[in-house]
């Protein structure tokens, strides 16, 4: 159903949005419908890896070449990142020259965006992994001169006058920082003072999948390939505050991301987010393993507060599917992966689903409080899986690497209305 009566409603959230604290997902009252808007656009090949609200315009990042209107009548060259307007879907003129994909996106001061990824150059001109653009006219800001030394960024988050970076590099503008930094937004020099110092020994590289920053912006919680931070054992998971000029390790812990998950997982979490709250966060993971014991494929709520070591409030196991993404809103958890499953914890690829498990495909909400999957499937083609969610006062937006949501036509980004 067309959902033109949603315009003006959103055009409300776009300006709530942008008083919204960095760090967290906008609360929201309810859970989202399951019948996408029909306006937005289509992206036609590749996969959707980050999306950012600035203003009233959605800019998305990923691995693309093509998009198309929702009509599908009208295709645009938009190479790894485009945008298009939230309150109709209107794909707009912001076309920067981008040579690799695009992992994160930032909104920034001054209707500014900082994109993150595996590019080398943007608009032809050298600028690694970082840059930050004007959504209007796809122009580089040019006095923001980060860039990494090597590998990409896979999460960015802008909190007043800071930058946070996470990825693989192991510098910015020649400042040896190792997967987790923070910059001047306005230049992007590098905060010296801030050293998370992460290792991970044994394996490949460090790395830093996803962070998430509370929403009074004093703590940092951050997941990847780590084992150690500032000397002390972290698996795969650590908490930081970074209400002053350094990094502070806090002594909040888990060892359940000890057990190991398939061999070649060099880490299984893949996203995490606050409560809006902040009270808590929730883990998204993959490891492509069934167990009713670890939290191989599964979503795990742990509780913010507190010293020493933390188990985790619920589990959500999937029966060995992976989970990519979440969206923490307060009254609902929303989860997306390639899942086939919800509470599953006894099924496995191999027999199917166990007992009590429910049809989630591809994309599911769980209730905050127990973890349980609650009513809400309006299902996706499953693909490799939901990379993104972007949660609006009045919608949720999705991006992934297939084409049906909610039963119908949907290229790679859809919105589900409150």
């Amino acid at each position: 159903m067309r959902r033109r009566l949603l315009a003006a409603a959103v055009l409300v959230a776009a300006a709530m949005v942008c008083a919204q604290p960095a760090g967290a997902d906008p609360a929201q009252s309810t859970v989202v419908s399951a019948n996408p808007v029909d306006f937005t656009p289509h992206v036609l090949d590749g996969t959707v890896w980050s999306m950012a609200l600035v203003g009233d315009t959605v800019v998305v990042g990923g691995a693309f070449t093509k998009v198309t209107d929702s009509s599908r009548q009208h295709t645009y060259a938009r190479k790894n990142i485009f945008a298009f307007g939230l309150r109709d879907g209107v794909i707009r003129a912001f076309a920067p020259e981008v040579d690799g994909a695009v992992y994160a996106l930032a909104a920034g001061p001054d209707s500014t965006v900082y994109a993150g990824g595996a590019f080398k150059s943007v608009n032809r001109v050298s600028q690694r992994g970082l840059t930050r653009l004007y959504p209007g006219s796809g122009q580089r800001v040019s006095s923001f001169n980060a860039q990494i030394n090597w590998g990409d960024v896979r999460a960015l988050q802008a909190r007043g006058s800071s930058l946070y970076v996470a990825g693989t590099f192991s510098a910015i503008n020649g400042v040896n920082r190792t997967a987790l930094a923070r910059v001047s937004t306005a230049s992007g020099a590098v905060d010296t003072g801030f050293d998370a110092r992460l290792t991970a020994p044994g394996l490949s590289r460090t790395r830093v999948e996803h962070f998430d920053i509370s929403p009074d912006g004093r703590r940092l919680v951050a997941v990847g390939a780590l084992l150690r931070a500032s000397g002390y054992d972290r698996t795969q998971i650590v908490m930081f505050d970074v209400s002053g000029s350094a990094a502070t390790l806090l002594n909040w812990y888990t060892d359940a991301y000890k057990p190991a998950c398939m061999k070649g997982f060099d880490t299984y979490l893949r996203q995490i987010k606050f409560s809006p709250d902040g009270g808590y966060f929730v883990v998204a993971a993959t490891g492509r393993a069934s167990s009713p014991t670890s939290l191989c494929d599964s979503a795990a709520r742990f509780e913010a507060g507190g010293n020493g070591r933390h188990n985790p409030t619920w589990v959500q196991r999937t029966g060995g599917d992976s989970l990519y993404a979440v969206a923490v809103t307060g009254s609902t958890v929303y989860l997306g992966g390639h899942q086939r499953y919800f509470d599953n914890p006894y099924g496995t690829d191999a027999r199917g689903p166990g007992p009590g498990a429910v049809a989630r495909p591809g994309i599911g909400a769980v209730n905050p409080s127990t973890g349980r999957a609650l009513p809400w499937n309006p299902t996706r083609s499953r693909g490799v899986g939901v990379r993104c969610f972007l949660v609006v006062p009045h919608g949720l937006l999705v991006g992934s690497d297939t084409d049906q949501l909610g039963h119908e036509y949907h290229g790679r980004i859809g919105m589900f209305p409150v």
